[in-house]
């Protein structure tokens, strides 16, 4: 039988420790992260409380999908624009991941009940307890598919 002397275990104990608590704390801020942006959807895009949902965007927040401009305020107007005109809009979160600085929201967005709507992958950086940076991926829903799977 092989022995292990203490001091030897007791090094190797004190070696892991470090790695161990800091994946522990990554994981910890990456649930916190998770939290505050799934928080923030719901609030913006189904609730559309446009101005106090906002406390967690930076103020230079920045815009990857085209259509939508920079910035924490340019943001605010546009969305607060568009929920005026669409107040049936709704996104409909199915799953969500973190990984590090980043969110990722798999969603089922439509404008009413008769709209069959898109599926979207929403990508949001996280910095400092704010959502700094945003990028998405939109789908179409179609009537038919090639395939009995749906996209959610």
């Amino acid at each position: 039988m092989l022995r292990i002397p203490s001091l030897m275990i007791a090094g190797l104990v004190l070696a892991l420790v470090p790695p161990l608590l800091a994946q522990a704390a990554e994981r910890t801020q990456e649930a916190q992260n998770r939290e505050l942006v799934v928080n923030f959807y719901n609030q913006f895009f189904n609730a559309h409380e446009t101005e106090r949902s906002t406390e967690v965007l930076a103020d230079n927040y920045i815009q990857h999908n085209p259509g939508v401009p920079d910035g924490k305020a340019a943001f605010v107007d546009y969305f607060t624009d568009y929920f005026r005109e669409h107040p049936d809009d709704r996104s409909e979160i199915e799953r969500s991941a973190a990984d590090g600085d980043l969110v990722w929201l798999h969603v089922h967005a439509s404008h009413g009940e008769n709209d069959r709507g898109e599926a979207v992958v929403d990508i949001f950086r996280v910095e400092h307890g704010l959502i700094v940076e945003h990028w998405d991926v939109i789908q179409p829903v179609p009537a038919e598919s090639a395939n009995d799977n749906t996209m959610f």
